[in-house]
């Protein structure tokens, strides 16, 4: 299933063709971002405004390279602390 594509939303860019990341491949990150949607090319292009690390990436990637991104609790709120939970009595 194709992820929904807007223009202004954040998605994550697949680093399957991005030869100068550092380190084992396996160790790698799958996806870096989130990056925000410029506009969309046609049905099968994207255009990003990609962060600071990958400037000198061109901006556009298909979109089988694109996953959407969803915003959770500890992105929202990164210094609210996490409570364990207990360990369980047997």
């Amino acid at each position: 299933m194709e992820p929904e594509l807007k223009e202004g939303n954040q998605v994550l860019v697949s680093t399957l063709n991005f030869n100068n990341l550092k380190g084992p491949k396996k160790m790698r990150d799958s996806f870096v971002g989130p990056s925000t949607i410029i506009k969309l090319i046609g049905k099968n292009a994207v255009e990003f405004k990609l962060i600071n690390e990958f400037y000198r990436k061109h901006p556009v990637f298909p979109v089988s390279l694109v996953n959407s991104y969803f915003q959770t609790e500890e992105d929202k709120f990164p210094c609210r602390k996490k409570n364990p939970t207990p360990p369980e009595i047997v």
